[in-house]
Order: C-alpha cells, then sequence, then structure tokens
C-alpha cells in the first residue's frame, strides 16, 4: 500500500508538471485512457453542449437502449469519489488517475460486488439512499480495464446512457474527453438552421430594423450557405442556430468550433475545450436568452458582451462586435466545425449605409428601474422581491406587479447572475392553512412546482434565480402508496426484490423511509416510474413472518404510511 501511495504521488507530480503548459490540446496523453464501454461508440451528447442553464460536462454515449453493460475503469487509479442522487448524476463514480486526471462515469445501474459492498455499507450506516463519500487510495484501487459498474438510467428522467468526463484532478475542470483520443465515427458536417443579425446599440440597424431579426439563406452546390445581401449601420452581431450530427445518431449534438471572420479578419472563436463549472452560468449570455423563452430555439451569438467570463472563447479582434461604416461592403464569414474537422459555413454579404430606421427596440418603462450593481427591495401588496447587487448583468425596467393571487417577477427573457429572494406576507392566514401552504412558480402551461419554502410566523419566502409569475398554493393531500410486486400477505420466498409505488399530486415527495420489523432498509427510488425497491439479499431472514413499513412524506409535510405483511422462508 505504501509502494501505491508513492507511485501516486510521484504520476501525480508529473501530470502537475505535463499540464503546466497544457494549453495546446496536443499536450493531452491520447492513448492514455481507453474507452469506457467495449462497444462502438455512437454519442447522444457531446462536449460542452448547449444544456439548460448549463455546459455539458462530458459526453453521453449511447448503450443500445439497454441496461446493464459494463463500464470499465479508463485507467489505473483509485475510485476517490462516489455519490449516489435521485437526480443529477444518479449512481456515479469517480476514479482519480496517477497523471493527474479523473474520470467521471454517472448515471449506473449499479457498481460491480466490491464497490457496491463498501457504498451499501455506507448507506446503512447513514440510513439513506442519498449518500457521497470520498474513499482515500488504498481503499478502492482499480486496474484499467477493469469492470467498475454497469451502465443505467439513474439521475431523474433520463434514457439509458453512459455520461463519461475527464477532469483535472487539481482544478476538477472537465475537459472535452476527445482530446485523449477518445473518438467516435463522424462523418457529417454541422448544420445551420436560423441565423440573427443584431443591432447592438440605439443607432445601428441591419436592413432598416433597430431590432434583431432573420436573415435568410440557401444552400450552395459545395454545402456551404449563402445569405441574402443585408444593408446595416452601425455596431452589429450574428448569431446562429446550430448543431453537429455524428454518425449512427440522430441527435443534435454541439459543435466544437465556431468562428467568425469580417473580410478575412477573425472576430469570434468559440472552441468547446474545457471549462470551471463555476463558469457555467455564462451559457445564458453564450446564448439568445430571450429567443430561447420566446421560440425554443438556442441561438448561439457570434459577440461577447462585457459580463461575459467564459474562458471557451479564444482571443479574437473586437469580440465579434462588428462596426459597419456607410459607403464599404463586408463579407462575414461564420464557420461551424465539429471534432473530425469537418465544416460549414455561412457567408454574409454586408452593404454598409445608413438608413432611416423603420423599427426601433421598444423599452417598455415601469416603475422599478434597476441598476444591476445595486441592491433593491420592492413591495407591492403582500409581496415582497429583493434583489443584491449584481442579481442582473444589465440595467433594466423590472415588471413586476401582483394581484390577488398571482405574482410576476419580470418575464422569464433576461437571465439572472444570482439568486433572489421573493417573501410572501402570509399573517392573514391561520396556523392550519399555513401548515399545508407552500410557494409555488406557474409554468408556461399553467401547472405549477414547488419552490423551497421557508416558512416564518408570517411570512414565507424562497431563493431562485427563475423569473416569471408565482403564487401561494395549498396542499392537504397525503401522498399515494400502493404494493406493486407483491400482495399483503403474501409468500416471497422465490422474490429478488420487493417494490412499492409511491406518488405525490401536488407539492411531491420530499422523503421517503422504508423499515422491515422496525429496522431500516435501503430503498431505491426510481423517479422515473415512481417505484421503491428493496433487494432482498441485503437481509438474512430467520423467520418466516415479517412487517414492512413504508413511510412518505410530501414537501409541506403530509405523511402517509402503508403496512405489509410477508412471509419468506430463510
Amino acid at each position: 500500500m505504501k509502494k501505491l501511495a508513492l507511485f501516486f504521488f510521484l504520476m501525480s507530480c508529473f501530470g502537475t508538471f505535463a499540464q503546466g503548459s497544457a494549453t495546446i490540446e496536443k499536450t493531452f496523453p491520447e492513448s492514455y485512457f481507453r474507452k469506457p464501454l467495449d462497444i462502438p461508440l455512437i454519442l447522444s451528447g457531446t462536449f460542452a453542449e448547449l444544456r439548460p442553464h448549463h455546459f455539458h460536462a462530458g459526453i453521453d454515449i449511447k448503450t443500445q437502449q439497454k441496461e446493464g453493460l459494463n463500464v470499465y475503469a479508463a485507467a489505473e487509479g483509485y475510485v476517490s469519489r462516489i455519490k449516489i442522487s435521485h437526480w443529477g448524476y444518479g449512481k456515479a463514480i469517480y476514479i482519480t488517475h496517477p497523471n493527474g486526471y479523473t474520470t467521471v462515469y454517472a448515471h449506473l445501474k449499479k457498481f460491480n460486488k466490491r464497490i457496491e459492498a463498501f457504498i451499501k455499507k455506507k448507506q446503512y450506516k447513514k440510513e439513506s439512499f442519498e449518500i457521497q463519500v470520498f474513499p482515500s487510495l488504498e481503499i478502492l484501487p482499480v486496474k484499467k480495464g477493469e469492470i467498475i459498474a454497469f451502465t443505467g438510467s439513474t439521475g431523474g428522467f433520463v434514457g439509458p446512457h453512459l455520461h463519461f468526463e475527464i477532469r483535472d484532478t487539481k482544478s476538477e475542470k472537465p475537459i472535452n474527453p476527445m482530446l485523449f483520443g477518445i473518438t467516435v465515427s463522424d462523418s457529417k458536417r454541422p448544420r445551420i438552421k436560423t441565423l440573427i443579425g443584431y443591432p447592438l446599440d440605439s443607432t445601428s440597424s441591419i436592413n432598416q430594423l433597430g431590432i434583431p431579426s432573420k436573415i435568410a439563406f440557401r444552400k450552395l452546390k459545395n454545402g456551404n450557405l449563402l445569405a441574402n445581401k443585408i444593408v446595416a449601420h452601425g455596431t452589429i452581431g450574428f448569431g446562429v442556430q446550430v448543431y453537429d450530427q455524428l454518425d449512427g445518431a440522430y441527435n443534435k449534438n454541439g459543435i466544437y468550433k465556431l468562428k467568425m471572420l469580417v473580410n478575412g479578419k477573425k472576430v469570434y472563436d468559440f472552441r468547446a475545450y474545457s471549462f470551471a463549472f463555476s463558469e457555467s452560468k455564462y451559457i445564458n449570455l453564450l446564448i439568445d436568452y430571450g429567443y430561447l423563452e420566446e421560440k425554443k430555439q438556442r441561438i448561439h451569438k457570434c459577440f461577447i458582451t462585457p459580463e461575459n467570463k467564459l474562458s471557451m472563447y479564444r482571443s479574437s479582434a473586437n469580440k465579434g462586435f462588428v462596426t459597419i461604416k456607410d459607403g464599404l461592403t463586408y463579407n462575414v464569414v461564420i464557420v461551424s466545425e465539429d471534432f473530425k474537422g469537418n465544416t460549414l459555413q455561412i457567408t454574409i454579404p454586408v452593404i454598409g449605409k445608413k438608413e432611416p430606421v423603420l423599427v426601433k427596440k421598444e423599452v417598455k418603462r415601469t416603475a422599478y428601474k434597476i441598476n444591476h450593481n445595486q441592491f433593491y427591495k420592492f413591495t407591492d401588496k403582500h409581496v415582497t422581491v429583493a434583489f443584491p447587487k449584481n442579481t442582473f448583468y444589465q440595467d433594466f425596467y423590472l415588471d413586476f406587479w401582483v394581484n390577488d393571487t398571482i405574482v410576476q417577477v419580470h418575464p422569464p427573457t433576461i437571465p439572472l447572475n444570482k439568486k433572489y429572494t421573493l417573501t410572501f406576507d402570509v399573517s392573514k392566514y391561520d396556523s392550519i392553512q399555513k401548515k399545508y401552504m407552500y410557494i409555488a412558480s406557474i409554468t408556461d402551461k399553467g401547472s405549477t412546482n414547488y419552490e423551497p419554502t421557508v416558512k416564518k410566523e408570517h411570512t414565507f419566502y424562497t431563493t431562485t434565480k427563475k423569473l416569471g409569475k408565482f403564487t401561494l398554493r395549498k396542499d392537504t393531500i397525503q401522498p399515494k402508496i400502493r404494493l406493486y410486486n407483491f400482495k399483503d400477505k403474501q409468500w416471497v420466498t422465490h422474490f429478488k426484490t420487493l417494490k412499492v409505488k409511491i406518488s405525490d399530486a401536488e407539492s411531491g415527495i420530499q422523503k421517503y423511509r422504508g423499515e422491515i420489523d422496525g429496522k431500516w432498509i435501503l430503498m431505491e427510488y426510481n423517479v422515473k416510474r415512481g417505484i421503491l425497491t428493496y433487494n432482498l439479499s441485503d437481509k438474512s431472514f430467520s423467520n418466516a413472518k415479517h412487517q414492512l413499513k413504508v413511510t412518505v412524506t410530501d414537501n409541506v409535510g403530509n405523511t402517509n404510511t402503508i403496512y405489509a405483511t410477508f412471509f419468506r422462508k430463510k
């Protein structure tokens, strides 16, 4: 064990030294890691792909629509972290390697016997299915190619696949796994579906419009795209809806590079290379956030606003802001590229001409003007909103109003940098009413979602990064529980599991607890199917008759309990 520790120390020193100059892609070890599955790699998700409020931190590997495929350690190392949760990564393993990198394997069905036994012991000690542990290097060493787990679909509403990452161990920054020689078949060019032109100040225009607008384009014989000629003036920018498709899949994946040139000079350069998790919020500045909310399309903006600190940009002139002067012509070219070097470009001819602006950007003025670098607190009727400094990225007028039942805290068309606090005065309600009430957000379709609600004597509040409509809801209905794969007073000698179906129609399930003969049991919660599963091999049964007790509590404290007797031979 001492030799192993010394080996890791020496190798980590080497790895840290090697990474010191790792600013060029070719410095990454391209043959060190093996692929984590032994099937041809077909991806449903690429690195830094644009996801809701975050960049995708790895690659998603298809598992032939099946669960239970072998997952192999990509290299020698030790299991340095195990995290099990109902949402997010589901069941996940982190392996630290002696070359300064950590690999991550997520949405697993289960671990190998050694890891499963280790983590199950921890779960029983904590009496919790959800758990996170950080084993030291001598506890769970692994060899390259060792089976460490089996693919699944844990972690919320996800289908079967393996999420795989490579991170810098020290900084925890995820790095594009393709840079390490993890390759897939890809002979297809990226695709551009929408082109948007943006006048970027009050005096700029595109085709006599002072607002963002679509620009039509057509496909050339060589497969590239040519936009209609535009007439513009002032500072403008462009954005595209762009994606890539790999061989063997129809998924619309993220691209690797996107650059823009004006008259041959590079003015914008994005590369899906590496990022810090703290930067993920800047995805809402990279995309046209309002367009996503209104049109449900992600437009990748080819210009960088001052508030955007994302590190995946490369140095370029003017950060994508293009100044169009009267009487001059410009040739703007946007080039999208995947990791295999397949490219697609769209050319935009621009004529510089100052013309009357027929449609200008409308600024809706309200009584609530926000200077983004100041603190604000507003109250209307029984509701208060409080915004810390720099909650928002820019100044604007807040659309805030309250009626008898609904609160609007601006339409959800602008991104937030920080959380704010939304507080309801509930002093008019009695204690029984308040017990079952909670704050809920209202979706576009009119349904509601529970928001984590802190209850004080006279106020309820939540902290959130959501904008939109909110209300107070009441939940007096107990969660539902029913036996799923067995009946009360049934013999289950040949059963492998006991399953219970649970659900809650209002505020949602907050916690559950299972017991057999008065002792806590490990029940895995499948949130997609609403099923709790207990593995009968976890316990040795000395008697034939046993009692199962399952208690479920929702987010406002409504509780329901089911009891069942079952019989099982030794």
